[in-house]
């Protein structure tokens, strides 16, 4: 009988045993399961319609003060309704260092911090070289680390400076998991009479949370004096 008792017990533990290790398996299984949903599911969130969409360019228009028509950006207001992340951060990254018609909001701080720009305001992320502006470049962009120490120098040039670059068109594109942003710009050396300009075309491609800068693409620069 004591025989049959121990056979027993032995069996039972053999079960609980199996099933502890069935259950650790069973748990593993859940937790990559759930890892993996939650992967896709941010991948479904980032993926982007292919689109090709005329962002900025430049028209005419008549200014009261001085009684005559003038060159001003216009930008896309429909689409930035419904822009993604992805495609405000390689907009964003392009708009930072190149002039967009842009001022002081009221009187100029002493620190610079209120300089509104056409680009930055159109896609909502505050004034130039703010901490909305740079923090939500620093976290679409975190893996890449030239571009982050790039941004300690970001520029607050308004559009009346000496020496100035501005955009005349910028047309994105999206297919698959890459986005293009392609544009012309010209610049202008008031002191010295000079004036340049330039094709450019920046493709990022999506990674999950961030996108990255994978290749630039940019014309020989022409160089006329005024």
């Amino acid at each position: 009988m004591k025989n049959i008792t121990k056979y027993l017990s032995a069996l039972t533990l053999i079960f609980l045993s199996a099933c502890g290790q069935a259950n650790k398996q069973n748990e593993g299984t859940v937790t990559n399961t759930l890892a993996k949903t939650a992967e896709d599911t941010l991948a479904k969130q980032i993926q982007l319609k292919e689109k090709t969409i005329k962002f900025l360019w430049r028209a005419n228009k008549y200014d009261e003060a001085i009684k005559d028509s003038v060159s001003s950006i216009s930008i896309d207001e429909t689409f930035c309704k419904t822009i993604t992340n992805p495609e405000r951060a390689a907009l964003g990254y392009v708009a930072t260092f190149i002039g967009n018609e842009c001022w002081w909001d009221g009187e100029s701080k002493e620190d610079r911090s209120n300089l509104k720009c056409k680009i930055l305001s159109a896609l909502n992320l505050g004034y130039q070289c703010s901490e909305q502006h740079l923090g939500f470049l620093r976290q679409w962009f975190k893996g890449d680390k030239e571009f982050l120490a790039s941004l300690e120098n970001c520029p607050t040039t308004p559009y009346t400076a000496t020496i100035q670059d501005t955009f005349d068109e910028i047309t994105l594109r999206v297919k698959g998991d890459r986005i293009s942003i392609f544009f012309k710009a010209n610049g202008v050396n008031m002191r010295t009479g000079d004036s340049w300009s330039w094709t450019e075309t920046d493709h990022f491609q999506i990674k999950n949370d961030h996108i990255k800068l994978i290749e630039k693409v940019k014309s020989p620069v022409k160089k006329q004096t005024l």
